[in-house]
């Protein structure tokens, strides 16, 4: 499985804002943005040139690194969002939305996205009673997502859910028995990511 393995923090750096890769980290003063504020590299503190083609690749390297996503598979969720009714970057935050490990975090069960593939490829999570390994698999409506019986990792899922804050209401969580449910898809207001995607669309669109 293709992963990203590089340094998280300077990822936020060059986004210039939090997008909470490391978890519980992000909350506390060892945060790199909160450290050092500026991009990383020896040009980090320089003038940039803000071009057109430069905010719209900034935006979509910003949602490609929020979600954890390579390139490649970016991209094809981009087609797919295409090909959808509506309107696409709606599409597209919708579908990385949906992703199993983006869910997990949603719901408080994981600190972060890295940590959510980490249990998912283990096999600790199981969706209507079957085990599923795959990080991208795309949730639905109706879907109950449960850790297996006897997971080794229960505690660590509960030590998780003690930094949750708000879930979405597109989802249910229970924390005790550690269990969910998907009622819906998201609507675009309920997507937290910090992401304008029609920044994304006309990148594409060139």
């Amino acid at each position: 499985m293709a992963r990203d393995t590089g340094p998280q923090c300077k990822q936020c750096r060059r986004e210039g804002q939090k997008l909470f890769l490391k978890g519980e980290r992000c909350l506390t003063d060892k945060c790199g943005v909160e450290r050092r504020s500026y991009p990383p590299g020896e040009h980090g503190r320089g003038r940039q040139k803000q071009s057109e083609y430069r905010v719209q690749l900034r935006e979509k390297q910003k949602a490609r690194r929020y979600y954890g996503v390579l390139e490649r598979q970016f991209r094809g969720y981009y087609q797919k969002a295409s090909r959808q009714t509506g309107i696409t970057g709606e599409n597209l935050l919708r579908l990385l939305e949906c992703r199993l490990d983006n869910v997990l975090v949603r719901l408080g069960f994981a600190a972060s996205r890295r940590q959510a593939r980490q249990l998912i490829r283990h096999g600790h999570w199981t969706v209507n009673g079957r085990r599923v390994d795959i990080p991208s698999y795309q949730v639905r409506p109706g879907e109950v997502i449960a850790i297996t019986a006897d997971s080794p990792a229960a505690q660590v899922v509960r030590n998780a859910t003690e930094l949750t804050g708000q879930i979405p209401a597109w989802l249910q969580a229970d924390h005790e028995s550690l269990t969910a449910k998907v009622l819906r898809t998201p609507e675009r207001r309920e997507v937290a990511a910090p992401v304008q995607e029609q920044l994304i669309v006309e990148l594409y669109s060139k």
